[in-house]
């Protein structure tokens, strides 16, 4: 190569370096002057993040359910089902209430009930809500558990 060739590159690269140099400075300078000029404003803005994330955080500790579910799993020995009278008695649940409870508990519908008991949805539907309040559950799959565990129902 021609060492004239060698300066001009060397010039090229010195003034390339100084101009980032340059650059670099100029930029660092305006940083400087704006958090100068802007600095309560970015104070304000860097605590009101603060106290974003901590309502957020704190939103969520508060809401999150308190009750755990906790699924319980136990093999029913296929004996002799023998009903609790002295449960039945306790929770004052009618000979009805009792049939609708082991109709729900074979998988048949409100109307299905209906239909093999010979009376009309709504009643079906009483008697279910009766039931619900006196076994103090919510759905039919909870008053179905809890009269299996509670030996209502085989």
């Amino acid at each position: 190569m021609n060492p004239n060739k060698w300066t001009v590159i060397k010039q090229i690269l010195l003034y390339g370096v100084s101009l980032a140099l340059l650059l670099f400075l100029l930029k660092w300078l305006e940083l400087n002057f704006i958090i100068i000029h802007y600095s309560f404003e970015i104070y304000a803005g860097a605590i009101a993040v603060v106290f974003t994330a901590l309502g957020i955080w704190l939103a969520l500790k508060l809401t999150r359910p308190k009750l755990q579910t906790v699924v319980i799993e136990t093999v029913v020995p296929k004996g002799v089902f023998s009903l609790d009278e002295a449960m039945l008695r306790e929770l004052r649940i009618s000979t009805r209430e009792l049939e609708i409870l082991t109709l729900m508990a074979q998988g048949l519908s409100n109307q299905q009930i209906a239909d093999r008991l010979f009376v009309s949805l709504n009643t079906i539907k009483t008697h279910a809500a009766n039931l619900f309040l006196k076994m103090e559950v919510e759905r039919r799959t909870q008053a179905v558990e809890k009269g299996r565990r509670l030996s209502l129902i085989p």
